[in-house]
């Protein structure tokens, strides 16, 4: 089995259970020709490998369908706006792709990130007043510390991760209620943000000259990152994707950027207010989404978490130690939650015992599902949740615009996520038959 960077000697049933193009090399990058990609890609689609296309497709309908009722929705300041509420939900996506990918599920993923939030507000404000920088990584190591308990209750006793993450949801609301009521400094029982840095996390922005200057750096990153791959394995003697296609993708990612800058850069603000720039969650998401795919896609550790989520037995007979990676999985999960955590904390500017923990898990793995995560294992990619966080916050955003209440709101979640499961379960059932 081919891959990039490193081998993995997996069993050959194992090759056969893992579809995730990351690991094998899909249909596209058997092609020397722009034309024989697009063919490729035609019967991969034909297939039942269709992957983000649908979404894309349904997110511009849905876009449309938003426009026409109000056509407020695609200004700047609505866009900026969906670029902020979609934090929350791509990040929590992000968390939930870990475990999803070896066939498991986090539950408590929400209320992890309440735990996250609670304790970095905790000592960033009065009597505690630690730096900011320090009382995030408080939250984090704590997120990352109930990820590893959890995981060992997983991986050591051998319980069901649902029915421990469902313990952790449980638990987890419980510590965060007695956290707040514990504290007496939280007035009408919420824990005030009084860091600036804290607060700029989603409601601040760069200057319009520092966004373009990111932008244009995130893009040249992306370039290099791909030539390179091509190169490295074009060296290797591996099959590559045309370089007509590297070029379309690196020039699609630089359009994409000018069009969000564009828009970032033009006045929102209210009356005498001006207010320009590309908010930080922005560059935010981009790194942790980099990082992630990297680690994914490039890494060792990744490439094992593909093999058993595709086949756990082959790859156990192949070497990999199974409890090992699910363990570092549910850390990482709920390490990604207290990211996530953080940025709930600088959205409502305050915390509170009230964090929709329970609903924060069902946006999370719709996130993932709706971008084409596999809920049986093996299959999908970290952008995936960029995308499937997008679409969700693109509906609560539209539907809140034309006044739909939270019953549609949830109905209308329900029915896209069905959806995506749907697709999934298809395209499963149409690889299974190849």
């Amino acid at each position: 089995m081919s891959t990039t960077g490193p081998e993995i000697e997996l069993d050959p049933t194992a090759a056969d259970q893992v579809t995730d193009p990351a690991v094998l090399g899909g249909n596209e990058l058997v092609a020397d020709t722009l034309g024989e990609y697009l063919t490729a890609q035609w019967k991969r689609i034909k297939g039942g490998e269709s992957g983000a296309l649908p979404v894309i497709i349904g997110l511009i309908i849905i876009v449309a369908i938003f426009q026409t009722q109000n056509s407020h929705f695609l200004s700047s300041g609505n866009l900026v706006n969906l670029i902020e509420q979609s934090g929350i939900f791509v990040l929590l996506g992000m968390a939930e792709v870990f475990v999803l990918l070896l066939g498991e599920i986090d539950l408590s993923v929400g209320y992890v990130a309440g735990v996250g939030a609670a304790i970095t507000g905790e000592l960033a404000t009065t009597p505690h007043n630690v730096n900011w920088f320090l009382a995030v990584l408080a939250g984090l190591a704590a997120c990352a510390a109930i990820g590893l308990i959890q995981g060992l209750l997983i991986t050591r006793l051998g319980l069901p991760s649902f029915v421990v993450t469902l313990g952790g949801l449980l638990g987890w609301q419980g510590f965060v209620l007695w956290l707040i009521q514990k504290d007496k400094n939280a007035p009408g029982g919420s824990i005030p943000v009084t860091s600036n840095v804290l607060n700029d996390i989603v409601n601040g922005s760069m200057s319009v000259t520092a966004g373009w200057i990111v932008m244009v750096l995130a893009v040249a990153a992306f370039a290099l990152l791909t030539l390179n791959q091509t190169r490295r394995r074009r060296a290797a003697g591996l099959v590559t994707p045309p370089l007509s296609l590297t070029a379309i993708k690196i020039a699609l990612v630089a359009i994409a950027g000018v069009v969000v800058m564009l828009i970032c850069s033009r006045n929102r603000g209210l009356g005498l207010i001006t207010l320009k720039g590309a908010p930080w969650i922005a560059p935010l998401l981009v790194v942790v989404l980099v990082i992630y795919s990297l680690l994914l896609g490039r890494m060792r550790f990744g490439r094992y978490i593909y093999a058993i989520g595709g086949n756990a037995e082959a790859a156990r007979r192949a070497g990999i130690s199974l409890n090992t990676i699910r363990l570092l999985a549910f850390v990482l999960c709920s390490f990604t939650a207290g990211v996530a955590g953080m940025v709930y904390l600088s959205f409502q500017g305050s915390m509170s015992a009230d964090i929709p923990g329970g609903d924060f898990v069902l946006y999370a793995v719709a996130a993932a599902v709706i971008g084409g995560v596999s809920l049986f294992g093996g299959r999908g990619r970290m952008s995936g949740a960029l995308i499937g966080g997008v679409v969700l916050a693109t509906i609560f955003n539209g539907m809140g615009l034309i006044q739909i209440g939270a019953a549609g709101q949830d109905m209308v979640i329900a029915l896209v996520l069905l959806a995506a499961v749907t697709v999934d379960a298809i395209a499963r059932r149409g690889r299974s038959a190849t």
